[in-house]
């Protein structure tokens, strides 16, 4: 959560792997410029606590779970930790390299493999199933 206006320059922004206390720059999608630009500035950080201090990851957790709840039972499985990794499961849906993942997310070779068998398992699934049903329909079509 200790994102700071200064790590945002364009297309590229720093992030911050507060397990390590490491910082490594990554590209910042075009569709998430605008969104971080028009957030208003009141102090140095993206998400500020006060005009020096950010807020916290267990803060911005609470406030996390208080809106999760307005959204219903279907939502409650949902949470901010497991936001990075749906990214790895979603990078790895639409045919991101390992390397490529672990550039985004800062995961261990590991942990982008174990969510990749999660992804992979999504598309054979949805595959296999989009294949019987076209062959049903060639079936019914003969």
């Amino acid at each position: 959560m200790n994102f700071a206006r200064d790590q945002l320059r364009g297309e590229w922004m720093t992030a911050t792997d507060e397990k390590e206390d490491d910082g490594y720059e990554v590209y910042c999608p075009a569709e998430l410029r605008p969104s971080l630009s028009a957030l208003p500035i009141r102090g140095g950080h993206v998400i500020p606590k006060h005009l020096t201090q950010p807020f916290g990851y267990n803060s911005v957790e609470k406030a996390f779970r208080t809106w999760r709840a307005t959204l219903g039972e279907r939502a409650l499985k949902y949470s901010l930790h497991g936001l990075r990794k749906l990214a790895i499961i979603r990078l790895a849906e639409t045919g991101c390299f390992d390397a490529q993942i672990q550039a985004i997310t800062n995961q261990s070779p590991g942990m982008v493999d174990y969510y990749r068998k999660k992804a992979s398992r999504k598309r054979r699934s949805t595959a296999a199933f989009s294949m019987k049903a076209a062959a049903e329909q060639n079936e019914n079509e003969t």
